[in-house]
């Protein structure tokens, strides 16, 4: 057996009770707003994802890897195929892309890119909590994230209250529970007694097995659980499949595959959440794109500027927002890669701003040290 990250962690939630729900609570008079991260690890291809049109560089650059169909955007923007649900959003105004854009990070390891894309520092390693997590505790909102991975991402560490849902064979017995609370009672452990006060308030019904390997239905239960006016309003994605070395194909193969999982994500998300997808913004994440050239297994290689496909009722308008760098050699980073021109952490920090009810230049000093990131509330959400 291919032994993948990805078949670990689908394959270890059988195995392990991470099963979470959070702590109930009431918002009063603050308007609930939802944000909704997918993590696309592998380094998702932003040239295939939303390809620009008529470049014959990149035709001849990438024989077998062009689309022959495309969902129209624009006069220089297009979809893939396979990402139906975020064009028919696109027609009302709830669907938008960010291109050219990466966190800065110009290396090509996987292990170091996706450490900075959860944590959004500048050295690998350095940092201990992600920027959602530092968000989160900076916006004062505790015990609000739904996190639908194993284990709980660094992403969102940084809060102790936040939660995995991810189904587990067996429910832990309540007894078993009041049990370890109890022997920890005289101890005065605060962190401790809130993680269980938390675990105990989780209702059975989330802690009965279900089919882990069904993205749908956790999609379905997201989205259940954002819909209630008092539930969590953070939830997060993962997923692998995005290092498309061989095989990577156009309008069908690899990279199209992971597309359509993506695709039917927001596609339930939106179906399940109702009028509430008015008040949600789905972003994505990833830690770098690919190179231009197709390599000689019909794969790209690692990269570097990408693009960020959101959606949700928050959005602005439809749009491609880039300050779009060319694909002509000497306009590609290091002569191989899209360049990135935006810098991806300031769109996080807009989308917690509008999703906390925060002041973006607050939220850069408490979450990205005060870098120098642009404040695209205005540009890209409704505010």
């Amino acid at each position: 057996m291919n032994c993948t990250r990805r078949n670990f962690l689908i394959g270890g939630s059988t195995t392990l009770f991470l099963t979470g729900f959070l702590s109930k609570q009431s918002f009063g008079n603050i308007k609930k707003n939802n944000l909704v991260i997918i993590s696309l690890r592998g380094g998702m291809d932003g040239l295939t994802a939303v390809p620009v049109l008529g470049d014959k560089r990149l035709k001849k650059l990438r024989r077998e890897l062009i689309l022959e169909q495309t969902l129209k955007l624009n006069s220089d923007f297009a979809l893939h195929p396979k990402l139906e649900i975020f064009h028919q959003l696109w027609k009302e105004n709830k669907a938008a892309f960010v291109h050219a854009t990466n966190i800065p990070y110009t290396g090509r390891s996987h292990f170091d890119g996706q450490n900075l894309m959860e944590t959004g520092g500048h050295v690998p390693y350095k940092e201990k909590t992600g920027w959602l997590g530092r968000g989160l505790l900076s916006s004062n909102i505790i015990g609000e994230g739904l996190a639908i991975s194993l284990p709980m991402p660094l992403l969102l560490r940084g809060v102790p209250q936040n939660n995995n849902f991810f189904p587990s064979p067996d429910y832990v017995k309540t007894k078993l529970i009041d049990y370890i609370y109890d022997e920890f009672r005289e101890d005065h452990n605060e962190l401790i007694r809130s993680t269980f006060d938390t675990i105990k308030k989780r209702p059975i019904s989330m802690q009965i097995a279900t089919d882990s390997n069904d993205r749908n239905k956790l999609a379905k239960e997201a989205a259940k659980q954002l819909k209630d006016s008092s539930g969590p309003r953070v939830a997060v994605f993962e997923l692998d499949g995005f290092d498309t070395h061989a095989a990577q194909g156009g309008v069908d193969g690899a990279h199209a595959d992971e597309l359509e999982e993506v695709n039917n994500i927001v596609e339930i998300l939106h179906r399940n959440l109702g009028e509430v997808f008015n008040d949600t913004l789905i972003v994505t994440l990833t830690e770098f794109g690919r190179t231009i050239k197709q390599n000689g297994g019909y794969g790209t290689e690692h990269g570097y500027g990408s693009a960020i496909l959101m959606a949700g009722g928050l959005l602005k308008k439809a749009q491609v927002y880039t300050d779009w760098p060319g694909l002509k050699k000497r306009e590609l980073f290091e002569g191989r890669d899209l360049n990135s021109t935006i810098d991806a952490r300031a769109v996080y920090n807009s989308a917690m701003a509008v999703c906390f009810n925060k002041d973006p230049e607050f939220l850069k000093r408490e979450v990205f040290w005060g870098d120098n990131l642009p404040d695209l509330t205005s540009e890209l959400f409704k505010v």
